[in-house]
């Protein structure tokens, strides 16, 4: 028997694995809001905030929704299903939650410029992110926003954060009324 030469095969090289695309939760929460906002006005709802954190049953992403005459489990109900199948379609990567469409409650919280002065004289908490005179965290009186500083009554002292400082900011004890 003549000998069989044998055919040298080159390992089949797999492809590199590829980067899973996650977003920082600020870009989720940006993107999230750009798909979210044109529902809820459709609705005739008001976007009021959106919270992407870890919980103890994993990652939840809570919209906080709103209209003038309150909002009513069937409107919770409209936008979530809306919103799931959007997110579904548009957002990419394996960002992992679960989602909560809900009031904002009495202890709203606020996010966007307009809410600092909508609330003037309501009682606030505010968390910041660099510390002033030692402290990140406030209670106090809401006085406004200007110039992007919004001002705080501290025991009866003007306390200036500025906005892109604060990492959370809620009414405390809201009554519903403006």
């Amino acid at each position: 028997m003549k000998p069989v030469a044998k055919k040298k095969y080159k390992k089949k090289q797999s492809p590199a694995p590829q980067a899973v695309n996650l977003l920082t939760d600020k870009e989720f929460i940006d993107k999230v809001n750009h798909l979210v906002e044109p529902v809820c006005d459709a609705e005739g709802l008001e976007l009021v905030y959106t919270e992407y954190q870890m919980e103890p049953g994993g990652k939840v992403l809570r919209l906080y929704i709103d209209k003038p005459d309150g909002i009513s489990l069937d409107d919770c109900v409209a936008i979530s299903r809306q919103v799931s199948d959007l997110l579904d379609i548009y957002i990419e990567g394996d960002q992992q939650y679960r989602l909560e469409v809900s009031s904002p409650g009495l202890n709203r919280p606020l996010g966007k410029p307009d809410d600092y002065n909508r609330f003037k004289d309501h009682s606030v908490r505010i968390h910041i992110v660099e510390a002033i005179n030692g402290q990140k965290k406030f209670k106090g009186v809401l006085k406004g926003i200007q110039d992007g500083i919004v001002t705080l009554l501290v025991t009866g002292k003007p306390v200036a954060l500025p906005h892109e400082h604060i990492t959370k900011a809620r009414l405390i004890n809201n009554s519903g009324e403006n």
